[in-house]
């Protein structure tokens, strides 16, 4: 038996999602299929393989978020070499699932338990007008935005914090402490890129400290408020959840 490693990149678009749904569950975005990630590449693997697979993820990415350095792990008892099962696989999956790496690892490598950070990415294009070519990639924010303000305000982020004020108001995780590692805000003409690392993330955790950063950004919210939105715990102070396809999967450490 082997523990197999791979390395993905995708655009969530299409997708309801990393996790496989039951048929019954309604998808969270309009439009979106109920395919999912993990079903798609579970049903490549079982083609080329022959057998029954289960693949595990780092994390479960959201609807219409997509993966730069995804991280999963299978087990298959086929001997069938890395480079040809690499090549099978992103020869029979959509254009918009690539397996980037493919690796052995041991036998008690697991893809989450052993992730020891992850990097996500939140795009905001800022400028007057939307894009055609980026448009499921992006947030489109019209107004002007103070970018130093923002980068101000989210070093109160930084450090092992109680995130409460920032998880989905409708999921309630039996730990709230997570640890910011970094957080860099960088603007780059009309994008501004929102690059979190924590050792973990509660439920739309980054959506939701993005949309407080804009509110901040755009004076609705006053200087300081940051502070005393992570102390209250509340996630009704907080700014709103931002929408899905301006965020990415950068990187899984372990």
């Amino acid at each position: 038996m082997r523990n197999i490693k791979l390395t993905l990149e995708y655009d969530g678009t299409n997708y309801c999602g990393w996790q496989i749904q039951k048929s019954h569950q309604v998808t969270r975005s309009p439009g979106h299929q109920r395919k999912s990630i993990q079903g798609t590449i579970e049903k490549c693997l079982q083609k080329i393989l022959q057998e029954r697979i289960r693949i595990v993820a780092s994390g479960r990415t959201d609807a219409g978020v997509s993966a730069t350095g995804q991280v999963a792990n299978f087990k298959t008892d086929s001997p069938i070499s890395l480079d040809k099962l690499q090549k099978a696989l992103n020869a029979l999956l959509p254009k918009d699932i690539v397996v980037t790496k493919i690796e052995k690892v041991g036998e008690d490598f697991h893809s989450r338990f052993n992730a020891k950070s992850k990097v996500y990415r939140y795009t905001i294009l800022n400028r007057p007008y939307p894009s055609a070519l980026f448009k499921d990639r992006v947030y489109f924010y019209p107004r002007p935005l103070n970018v130093r303000l923002m980068q101000k305000e989210s070093r109160t982020l930084l450090g092992r914090h109680n995130f409460k004020a920032f998880q989905a108001s409708n999921k309630k995780e039996r730990d709230p402490i997570r640890t910011i590692k970094k957080l860099k805000i960088i603007q780059d003409k009309d994008l501004i890129y929102i690059d979190i690392e924590a050792d973990g993330f509660l439920y739309n955790m980054v959506r939701n400290i993005v949309g407080t950063l804009i509110e901040i950004g755009r004076a609705r919210f006053p200087r300081v408020s940051l502070k005393k939105i992570l102390l209250s715990q509340d996630r009704r102070l907080a700014g709103p959840t931002v929408i899905a396809c301006g965020l990415c999967l950068l990187k899984v450490k372990y």
